[in-house]
């Protein structure tokens, strides 16, 4: 029997990278999975238990849009995985308010939204998880990261308040910290092995993170062996910040 034999899940940015990894591994373990991207996205799975859903997650009707379509597939919903997300790297002095808007609307506050709309059936679920993929750079930062990095860090505090209200209802909270992770969202940055090889290089394991590496620290949380871990930030970098 799968970990998450049973259960129900809604995995966002699932179109590549971590979100495709999760949505796999989840129906792989038993769960049945509404896999979510913006429309146009290849939504395309093999895995009879995974339903595709194309929306835009920062649409004011996105959130309600997403969870309806859950309950009413599944019956209800169990576990809730904010992965969608956005980069860019420009200067302070260069970041439009348009530019920091965006990151904070798609990074935070869709997250915030749509984790809202679900409490009412994670409370039901008995075994609600909220999982909420940060970055490392929600504690540190780089050049150009403003609004990244404001984003990351607000989706842990998000997080943590989560955590600390639902818990009473046994509904867990936690954050992934990925460090350098060859996803779709970062292939233009290691699509040069002189840059892959440097960002491998810093790592204590000496290489990039995979999304399956991502994905299994997903699965963690979202099942039983994850019960009692709530209000965490895990980070899953391969040892990336252990000298910083």
């Amino acid at each position: 029997m799968g970990r998450l034999e049973g259960r129900t899940a809604i995995v966002t940015g699932a179109a590549s990278g971590i979100g495709r990894a999760s949505a796999e591994l989840f129906a792989s373990e038993g769960a049945r999975v509404l896999a979510v991207d913006r429309p146009g996205a290849d939504l395309a799975f093999e895995h009879i238990a995974i339903e595709a859903l194309g929306q835009d997650i920062s649409e004011d009707a996105g959130p309600a849009a997403i969870i309806a379509r859950a309950v009413a597939a599944f019956g209800g919903l169990d576990i809730v995985y904010n992965n969608a997300g956005v980069s860019g790297s420009t200067p302070v002095g260069d970041t439009s308010d348009e530019a920091f808007d965006r990151q904070i609307a798609i990074n935070l506050r869709a997250g915030f939204r749509i984790s809202r709309e679900a409490v009412p059936h994670l409370v039901k679920s008995g075994v609600g998880r909220l999982i909420f993929t940060a970055s490392i750079m929600a504690r540190h930062t780089d050049n150009g990261l403003v609004a990244y990095s404001a984003s990351k860090a607000g989706v842990v505090g998000m997080m943590r308040t989560f955590a600390l209200e639902l818990g009473r209802h046994g509904v867990t909270s936690n954050a992934i910290l990925p460090g350098a992770i060859a996803t779709g969202m970062t292939a233009a940055s290691f699509v040069r092995d002189d840059i892959a090889a440097l960002w491998a290089k810093k790592a204590a394991l000496k290489r990039l993170g995979q999304p399956i590496d991502i994905a299994r620290a997903a699965l963690f949380l979202a099942s039983d062996d994850g019960g009692f871990v709530t209000g965490q930030a895990l980070g899953v970098d391969g040892g990336l910040m252990l000298r910083v």
